[in-house]
């Protein structure tokens, strides 16, 4: 008894494996490759908003200390103060990349300005020649003791 054409099983037609042998490593090439350079953009994207992040708190936390650190306080803070709390704040990138300046307009007593700069010199993962990214921010308060 014949079935149908329609409940007969079909065969599937056989492929030539010589025309197989490289279709793998071709398809890896076009679709993985740039897939990879995806990824590792992504993650170095990332870091560099994380830099930038935390070159902005570290900027506003070291004015924060600076004006409660005025020079009618038990320890007034100096540039160093500064620079040793943003570079103990650090986590997760190099330090040594870090520079911090601050400036008190007209001095250091209660009711001048202190103004901080954090640069942070970011180096991504892909450095192309060497290409260095700076991320610098700045906050600036008044001195409230």
């Amino acid at each position: 008894m014949m079935l149908p054409i329609s409940v007969q099983r079909r065969q599937p037609m056989p492929v030539p494996r010589r025309w197989g042998r490289g279709q793998t490593a071709a398809e890896f090439a076009f679709m993985g490759l740039p897939l990879l350079f995806l990824v590792f953009a992504t993650i170095g994207m990332g870091m560099a908003i994380y830099g930038y992040s935390f070159v902005c708190t570290a900027a506003r936390d070291a004015t924060r200390y600076a004006i409660v650190h005025g020079a009618s306080s038990t320890s007034p803070a100096t540039q160093a103060d500064l620079t040793t709390l943003v570079q103990n704040e650090a986590q997760g990138i190099q330090a040594s990349q870090l520079s911090v300046s601050a400036s008190w307009t007209p001095d250091n007593k209660p009711g001048s300005v202190v103004a901080v700069t954090v640069t942070y010199n970011f180096h991504p993962l892909s450095s192309f020649g060497g290409m260095t990214l700076p991320l610098s921010s700045s906050a600036e308060m008044v001195i409230s003791r």
